[in-house]
């Protein structure tokens, strides 16, 4: 974990470094680089026998917690949306 970290912590250093350059080739480079990490991440778990074979079980309990999840930003994002509103309308008329 420490790692990945540091990883991150260095990125976001040299990020703040390189602010200033133009880097057009960057957001190509890092969806390649998610599509082959991706790419990675089925071919160890088409490896995994017994997660192949737990799949139906997993598929389920991933369903109920994608559409949880959802619910709950959606939820969340709506009620942001609105305080946002209503303070501004506050703002506006004071």
């Amino acid at each position: 974990m420490l790692k990945v970290i540091t990883v991150m912590l260095v990125g976001i250093m040299l990020g703040r470094r390189l602010k200033d350059r133009k880097m057009p080739f960057l957001q190509t480079l890092i969806l390649l680089l998610i599509w082959l990490l991706l790419f990675l991440l089925g071919l160890q778990v088409g490896h995994n026998h017994a997660l192949i074979a737990g799949m139906a079980k997993l598929g389920g309990e991933a369903f109920v917690l994608t559409v949880c999840s959802l619910a709950g930003s959606l939820t969340l994002a709506w009620l942001l949306w609105r305080y946002i509103q209503k303070r501004r309308e506050t703002r506006d008329e004071g």
